[in-house]
């Protein structure tokens, strides 16, 4: 299996804005068959309680190579800072996700069957091998390694279908405003 390829179209410090640009990709996508993962770097005994509230059966593992993980049946707090990953979730999670997120760079991943035909572009329908639109909050990069007070949407397509991602963009009123990089999954 391949990577997606992603593109940064808007960076905003409105997780709410950062929402609507996601919920406009959604209505241009294929979301028949569609779900949610999860991923965040959680530094926070708080957030982290919030988090695996919301998520019981995420997979968490302690960051910087230190051992612990939920294989291991330690509680996650003794382990700061973890990265928690949960996968396959239905889109009524995202916001109380976002929400127990707080300041934490976490990722939010919808994966869905398919980008539409792009005729001004030359591109045909995208299937679901490069159909994903990422929301990255507190953080300007898909691995979670540089966090920012501000939230990122990128739009994931295939990569030889790099013109599909300004041609989504200005479907929602945005512009690229990144390079196409490839994504971690």
């Amino acid at each position: 299996m391949s990577n997606s390829y992603a593109q940064p179209i808007l960076r905003t410090a409105d997780a709410g804005e950062a929402l609507c640009t996601v919920a406009r990709l959604l209505e241009v996508a294929d979301t028949s068959e569609l779900e949610v993962d999860y991923e965040a770097v959680v530094s926070s005994a708080s957030a982290l309680t919030r988090l695996l509230k919301l998520l019981p059966c995420a997979d968490w593992w302690a960051e910087g190579g230190r051992g612990g993980s939920s294989q291991d049946g330690v509680d996650p707090v003794a382990c700061l800072p973890v990265r928690v990953r949960s996968w396959g979730h239905c889109a009524d999670v995202v916001v109380p996700l976002v929400r127990a997120s707080g300041s934490e760079p976490a990722a939010v991943r919808w994966d869905f069957a398919g980008w539409p035909v792009a005729p001004e572009v030359g591109l045909g329908v995208g299937g679901s091998r490069g159909a994903f639109v990422t929301l990255c909050l507190n953080a300007r990069d898909l691995d979670l390694e540089h966090p920012a007070a501000d939230h990122t949407v990128f739009v994931h397509v295939k990569q030889v279908e790099g013109a599909r991602a300004p041609w989504l963009a200005a479907r929602v009123g945005q512009r690229v405003i990144g390079e196409l990089v490839m994504a971690p999954y």
